[in-house]
């Protein structure tokens, strides 16, 4: 494999010194970049690009050509491949987002329910392949995973973003057949997130996007508990170099102590917390990556400087920050805002280095 020109952002998530905070965004190749929603036309829709490599190369090169001080690039797929591999049938709806023709509802389509065979999974691994000879080690290539909480709230609600009653419902009334469904999820993931380290990931994340939406007990209990799992069933080192490992549940700042806890490397957070104070928090356990809020990207430049300054003095000095976005960047992001988050990223960071 070639050698790593930078390694900034590897370095960052093993709390190793680094001469400034490495960065990159959530959702980074997105629709935020003309050159992107091209390419989406060219494929015809949001799947053709994730199930082709050729466009999902394409699509994950653009914002490294376009930003130059980007220090990891992220594999452009989807969470959702995984529940369509279990044959639940993912499509989309303009404007609507994820939704899946057969949901999990019935005892008997749950207790069916089975790891998929990887090969149905086969174009992810030689995008992640194809990506990594791409990139030509100009930085990292992070793989990544949805949750098995996060995952299994789509399989029963059958789309995103709702108050998740169907889910929560079988937590507190089967919850034997929500652990089936977790289980499968998370034996998927390890699967998955490790065919994908194979192939040339040179780290992981997984992303719990709905995990804030449970009660405390119930957060421990059917989200981080299978995430710990995942992260004890990961393969550790690959091509000469350890493959650390991020989660990140957005709304999770409440269970900061007990994510330090379950063997990541680094803990994603979102925007609602100071980032100052989750450090305090988890110590040296873990890196921390995060946590601009990405409607700042709607703003101008002062403000997006003015903000990353913030964040970066309230981290402080040392090792072990990743800077991100508290989630994905939005749509409606002007490019040349995120050029200024990155710009002032790079000049301001360079002071907590030293």
């Amino acid at each position: 494999m070639t050698n790593l020109q930078n390694d900034t952002f590897l370095r960052a998530l093993n709390r190793e010194p680094t001469d400034y905070t490495p960065v990159w965004m959530m959702r980074q190749a997105g629709r935020y970049l003309p050159e992107y929603r091209a390419s989406r036309k060219t494929a015809g829709s949001f799947l053709d690009l994730c199930k082709n490599p050729n466009f999902a190369t394409e699509v994950t090169m653009q914002p490294l050509d376009r930003y130059p001080l980007l220090d990891a690039s992220i594999l452009f797929s989807d969470i959702l491949t995984l529940p369509d591999a279990m044959g639940l049938g993912l499509y989309f709806e303009e404007g609507e987002g994820p939704k899946f023709e057969r949901t999990l509802r019935e005892e008997a389509e749950i207790k069916a329910l089975q790891v998929p065979d990887m090969a149905k999974l086969q174009y992810v691994f030689d995008a992640v392949a194809q990506i990594r000879k791409t990139i030509n080690g100009r930085v990292p290539l992070i793989g990544f995973s949805g949750s098995p909480w996060t995952l299994a709230t789509y399989m029963v609600e059958g789309k995103g973003g709702t108050d998740f009653l169907n889910t929560k419902k079988m937590a507190y009334a089967r919850p034997d057949l929500l652990h089936h469904i977790l289980e499968t999820n998370a034996q998927t993931v390890i699967q998955y997130l490790n065919a994908q380290i194979a192939a040339g990931a040179q780290a992981v994340m997984i992303f719990d996007s709905w995990g804030g939406a449970l009660s405390h007990n119930a957060y421990i209990e059917f989200s981080l508990n299978y995430m710990q799992k995942i992260v004890a069933g990961l393969t550790k080192n690959n091509d000469g170099r350890k493959v650390p490992c991020t989660i990140f549940t957005k709304g999770g700042a409440l269970w900061l102590e007990a994510q330090a806890e379950v063997g990541a490397d680094c803990l994603g957070l979102d925007w609602a917390v100071d980032i100052s104070e989750a450090r305090e928090r988890v110590g040296d356990k873990v890196a921390l990556q995060g946590n601009l809020d990405p409607a700042i990207l709607l703003s101008t430049p002062a403000a997006i400087e003015k903000e990353v300054v913030s964040i970066l003095a309230s981290y402080g000095k040392g090792d072990g920050h990743v800077f991100n976005l508290g989630h994905g960047i939005t749509q409606w992001t002007p490019p040349e805002n995120a050029a200024a988050m990155l710009e002032a990223v790079r000049k301001h960071s360079q002071q907590y280095h030293q």
